[in-house]
């Protein structure tokens, strides 16, 4: 590093950061860091009132390049100007549609607003704590503070896996805590008075499909008829056979059925066609005249693991197939309205159902069965408890609910009042056993000393 006295004759070699002292009065100092893109070096320029000042500062510099995390040359960024970039060229394009508006929430509801003005290279630690304190203040729940934090740690590691960042702020930042909601299931009684109710209701297998299979709301209203496999199997004995050479024809026919989740349906918010230079002045997607990309929209499954093949029970077979028959009806009364798109849960005109419409059928039969207040999502829930309740094999358990982790079955898998009377009763049959199998052995004096 210049800024000491060289011999009388000579200069400094190339690359050597150099110091001096300009006509403006200020010091400055000079390091070449690399070369820029078009092969000409990368000379970074940095100044201050005293000569020990640029000197600490070029230094600085020098040890960032030795370490290789100088950023990127060129103007930097703001925090609003990265996070907008980040979200309409990288977020977008690679993640679903409910990952893109969790994450648009947080940089255009939150993080612009709150510390968008800040320079990318300079964000501190302390700058996103004191963003999070700010709206704990407004009354942010902490799910809200959690989807800001997500958004911007991805928003920050992509920076800094591009270079745009040598120090991430993000990473000396503890998560906010999350209050987890305890979840409670139906109970069994709950989920069975859902299907009394149910049974009378047009569509009304549709909540037996969510209460048996577990399916995601945007799973079941995908379905189409052409995701059920249905096959008759003869029920008689060799012994004794029906003379019926059809298995369904068969007086004690049993049926089997396996449905394939191939699709799920989700209604997404309608995007402006027009544009920029010539928007339609109106501030909703839906109210542009070129809208495109809403209403209902057929999507993948949420994960490959949601791709998948369940055996259906006997019962909810022959209610899907009786479903079907009354299906048929509506189609024959519909006539040239009707649209046969093939959808297992249609509209009365064949049109697929709308998620909000389903909502509200929950809702509805909930009232009508006297079951509590619950999530449509809670049906989820209760599906995988009665299979924790069974006993079903955790990695059976993970294939016929769409999991992809089995840390979800702690999520999803709640101990019910049943099972835990169940665990009492067998402790009770183990430690407790009835006079005269124990032995000379006094169950209370052990109790007493235990």
């Amino acid at each position: 590093m210049a800024g000491r006295k060289r011999t009388e004759g000579t200069r400094a070699p190339n690359g050597t950061s150099s110091i001096y002292q300009g006509n403006d009065g200020y010091w400055h100092g000079r390091v070449t860091v690399g070369v820029k893109d078009n092969g000409k070096p990368d000379r970074r320029h940095v100044q201050a009132m005293t000569q020990a000042e640029v000197a600490r500062k070029v230094r600085k510099l020098e040890r960032e390049r030795d370490a290789g995390t100088v950023r990127k040359p060129g103007k930097e960024w703001t925090i609003e100007r990265w996070l907008l970039h980040w979200y309409e060229h990288i977020a977008v394009p690679n993640v679903r549609y409910k990952t893109q508006a969790y994450y648009r929430t947080a940089v255009e509801k939150y993080l612009v607003p709150g510390i968008g003005a800040h320079k990318l290279s300079r964000l501190e630690p302390e700058h996103i704590e004191r963003l999070y304190a700010r709206l704990r203040k407004q009354g942010a729940k902490s799910a809200t503070l959690q989807q800001v934090h997500i958004a911007l740690r991805a928003a920050l590691n992509e920076a800094e896996r591009r270079e745009r960042l040598t120090r991430n702020p993000i990473r000396a930042v503890r998560a906010p805590k999350i209050e987890e909601t305890e979840i409670e299931p139906l109970t069994v009684d709950d989920a069975k008075a859902i299907l009394r109710v149910a049974h009378g209701r047009r569509n009304g297998v549709r909540w037996a499909v969510a209460l048996a299979l577990g399916l995601r709301q945007g799973e079941a209203l995908g379905l189409k008829w052409a995701d059920l496999a249905v096959e008759w199997h003869h029920g008689c004995s060799n012994d004794n056979p029906c003379r019926e050479g059809s298995a369904r024809a068969c007086p004690q026919a049993q049926v089997t059925g396996m449905l394939t989740v191939r699709r799920a349906l989700q209604r997404q918010s309608w995007q402006h066609g027009c544009e920029p230079g010539d928007g339609c002045g109106r501030k909703r997607g839906a109210d542009c005249p070129k809208r495109h990309s809403g209403g209902l929209v057929v999507v993948e499954p949420k994960s490959r693991a949601g791709r998948r093949v369940v055996s259906v029970p006997p019962p909810l077979v022959l209610a899907l197939l009786e479903h079907r028959q009354a299906q048929d009806e509506e189609r024959v009364r519909a006539a040239d309205l009707w649209h046969d798109g093939g959808w297992m849960f249609a509209q009365p005109t064949g049109k697929p159902t709308d998620p909000r419409a389903d909502y509200g059928e929950w809702k509805d039969v909930l009232k009508a069965a006297g079951v509590r207040e619950a999530r449509l999502h809670d049906a989820r829930h209760t599906a995988a408890t009665f299979l924790l309740v069974l006993g079903v094999a955790q990695r059976a358990v993970m294939d016929v609910m769409g999991w992809s982790k089995i840390d979800m079955a702690q999520r999803y898998q709640h101990v019910p009042d049943e099972l835990r009377r169940n665990i009492a009763s067998q402790l009770g049959g183990l430690l407790w056993q009835a006079s005269g199998e124990g032995g000379d052995d006094d169950p209370e004096g052990a109790g007493a000393s235990a």
